[in-house]
Formats: structure tokens, C-alpha cells, sequence
């Protein structure tokens, strides 16, 4: 049986961009159908906890930089650690991607695409003329994924994933959901592979 997973994320998030080969590479290898579920964080954070970045203590933010370099050297990936656009309104980006999901579109290329523009390119994803220029690169129809991502209905869809991710206890970006237990943070991608890999029941909270 093929497995499922859910996969809570926003472009806006270094640690979904560190993540994001690793997990399409996991997902192809065992054969699991990805469902990609962007969230607005802004709508995450205050049922789940969670604090922006700005207002976590000082010892935080500093251990996040980090963190990132150490995870930009094991994946080999390069990153720009102080994007100029790092705070840009994600969400047309992240809304497109809804609307890829919803139309069986390249979903996991298009969103490395969008996380390449914020952290390795220093480009604003808020800018339409950004989104336009991947998607062409796609060859998909820019105009109409545009004005889709604009939509009421993608809107409410962006919120209402984030409802989802807050019922599946998906604390923050990226969580992936197998058979409904999460795994939070790219740095739980190897546990990950490793409950695909022995098909094992998911773990339960013992509250």
C-alpha cells in the first residue's frame, strides 16, 4: 500500500527550503504520495504557541543562525542567511502552490524553484514579475496561477491547511504527516525515512 504524507510548509521557511530535496528524495524513494499543504504561519503560531521570529529571545535567534549554516553544510545546500526580502508577504507564493496541488501540478519543482529565489537568489517572492518568471520557467500558464493564487478560494484554502496542520499537531514549518503522526523540523527527516522504511504503526502522544 502506498503510503501518505502531508507535508505542512511555507516558502518562507530556511528550514522547509533545507529540507525540501531530502524529503521529495525520501518520498520518490518509497513510493509515498505527497500532498502539499502550505500554511501561513501568522495563522500557525498563535494556536500552536509558536512566536515570529523577531520576538523570540535574543540566545534564540543567534542558535537559529546557527543551526543554519550547520544544516546548509550537511545537505550541501547553498543559502543566503539574511535574505533582504526574508519578511515579503509569502502568501500569493504559497497559494500558488495550493492551487498546483489541486491540479495535479509539479508542485515539489515549483516550490524549490520559489525557495531558491528567497534564499539562495535575494529575490522578493512577494513580487508577481518573480512568480511569473518561475512559472514560465515551468511552462505553466502565469497569468491564470497568478489570479488563482489571488482568489478567495486559495485564501480561505491557505487557511484552512493551517487549521489542519494546527489539528494534526504540526507545530511550525516544515511538518510531515505519516498516517497521522508528525514530524517537525527537516532535522527529523532521517526518522522519517527510517518509519517508511520499516512500515512500523505511527506513535501516539501518551496525553
Amino acid at each position: 500500500m502506498t503510503a501518505q504524507i502531508d507535508y505542512f510548509y511555507t516558502h518562507l521557511s530556511p528550514w522547509a527550503y533545507l529540507g525540501h530535496q531530502e524529503f521529495l528524495r525520501i518520498a520518490e524513494n518509497y513510493d509515498v504520495t505527497v500532498t502539499f499543504r502550505p500554511v501561513n504561519l501568522a495563522v500557525l503560531f498563535p494556536l500552536t504557541g509558536g512566536l515570529p521570529l523577531g520576538k523570540r529571545h535574543p540566545a534564540r535567534q543567534k542558535y537559529r543562525f546557527i543551526e543554519l549554516q550547520r544544516w546548509a553544510e550537511k545537505r550541501g545546500v547553498s543559502m543566503n542567511y539574511k535574505p533582504a526580502h526574508f519578511l515579503a508577504d509569502i502568501a500569493l507564493a504559497d497559494s500558488i502552490a495550493i492551487r498546483l496541488q489541486e491540479q495535479g501540478g509539479p508542485v515539489g519543482t515549483y516550490s524549490q524553484k520559489v525557495f531558491e529565489a528567497v534564499w539562495q537568489k535575494d529575490l522578493n517572492a512577494a513580487d508577481e514579475n518573480v512568480l511569473t518568471a518561475i512559472l514560465n520557467e515551468l511552462g505553466l500558464d502565469a497569468d491564470n496561477l497568478i489570479a488563482a493564487g489571488k482568489s478567495d478560494e486559495m485564501l480561505e484554502a491557505y487557511t484552512v491547511n493551517s487549521r489542519m496542520a494546527e489539528t494534526a499537531n504540526a507545530v511550525g514549518s516544515p511538518t510531515y504527516l505519516l498516517n497521522s503522526e508528525p514530524f517537525w523540523g527537516q532535522d527529523r527527516l532521517d526518522l522519517l525515512e527510517d518509519a517508511l522504511k520499516s512500515g512500523r504503526g505511527p506513535y501516539q502522544s501518551l496525553e
